[in-house]
């Protein structure tokens, strides 16, 4: 009976390790281990003498408007989070692309020096790849970023701007004390699963069960044996938000822009080196949204009250709804 026993459990375990895996099964550095709603594509090119492969999803609708929206993720997440947005834009006959920027996602981690030019330009030669000449282009927390570099660099291939909760509506290096990438990489090596929940709770004015699976990313993440060099890399692109502010150069645009505030967003990169004196002052979402559009000409600002740092997650309906308004335009 002993031996029965012993040998029943010895074959439930291998099934949960490889017939359903569990939730603190390793991931890959690249995903390879994580399904994404839609095929994904690789595109491929050189970075800094270093082979890199842009993963991405293109999806192309049932009946075509012959028009395409890019849309560009935040630094903690990955194209996949955009699923709603996508099913909702692509039956409105719209082609979407969702790259994972290098050293995100399901892409490759190169070591490399990271800026916003060079996403945006590898970007862009993604785009010219897939023959696409303009775009809508759609950036959330880092990706607005990204989005606002994109849009200066390639005014003539983005039709549209529209911005969710970006980051960098203020210039942190000003008021936040400078934190070296060593220091950021060891912070990336001393994070936990709970801090990285509470880290994500930050984000939503009501915390939901389903956004579970995106601390679990990060988190199974940190049990892949590689996971040293995704540390690095995380720190590497931590030092290019924070080096490389784009609030300065916002009247510059010239293109049509949308702003979706979450009114509850208090996001602060750097948060925990701030200033008691500053920790009420920086991160006011409902503040900085206002000073974006005026300073961004022609903006349109739409403001989402009990939302936070991610309104395509926490308010879907409200968040489709204003950008189908706006790009239909």
């Amino acid at each position: 009976m002993v031996k029965i026993i012993t040998a029943s459990f010895f074959f439930l375990s291998v099934y949960i390790a490889y017939g359903q895996p569990s939730a603190q099964e390793p991931l890959g550095l690249a995903l390879e281990n994580y399904p994404y709603p839609f095929p994904v594509y690789y595109f491929k090119r050189n970075i800094q003498q270093q082979s890199v492969a842009m993963a991405y999803m293109d999806v192309k609708p049932s009946n075509p408007n012959g028009k395409t929206v890019m849309l560009l993720h935040g630094k903690n997440f990955f194209g996949a989070y955009w699923e709603q947005t996508i099913r909702v834009l692509a039956a409105q006959g719209y082609r979407v692309v969702i790259p994972d920027q290098p050293g995100f996602g399901k892409s490759s981690k190169p070591t490399v020096v990271y800026s916003f030019q060079m996403l945006a330009e590898y970007t862009h030669a993604l785009l010219d790849s897939l023959k696409i000449p303009t775009v809508t282009v759609v950036g959330h927390s880092m990706g607005g970023m990204l989005a606002v570099r994109f849009t200066l660099m390639y005014p003539k291939q983005t039709r549209q701007l529209v911005l969710e909760n970006p980051i960098g509506l203020e210039d942190y290096k000003v008021y936040i004390p400078y934190s070296s990438i060593e220091q950021e990489y060891r912070k990336e090596l001393n994070k936990t699963e709970a801090g990285i929940r509470n880290y994500h709770k930050a984000y939503y004015a009501v915390w939901k069960d389903k956004y579970e699976k995106y601390v679990q990313v990060q988190y199974r993440w940190m049990l892949n044996a590689e996971y040293t060099r995704l540390a690095w890399v995380n720190a590497l692109t931590s030092h290019m938000i924070y080096t490389q502010p784009v609030v300065y150069e916002l009247p510059n645009i010239q293109v049509p822009v949308l702003l979706i505030i979450g009114q509850s967003d208090r996001t602060v990169v750097g948060k925990d080196a701030v200033p008691d004196s500053l920790k009420n002052v920086l991160g006011q979402y409902p503040a900085l949204g206002k000073a974006a559009a005026k300073a961004i000409p022609g903006a349109r600002l739409i403001e989402l009250k009990n939302v936070g740092h991610i309104p395509h997650l926490e308010d879907t309906e409200k968040f489709n709804q204003a950008l189908k308004e706006f790009i239909g335009q």
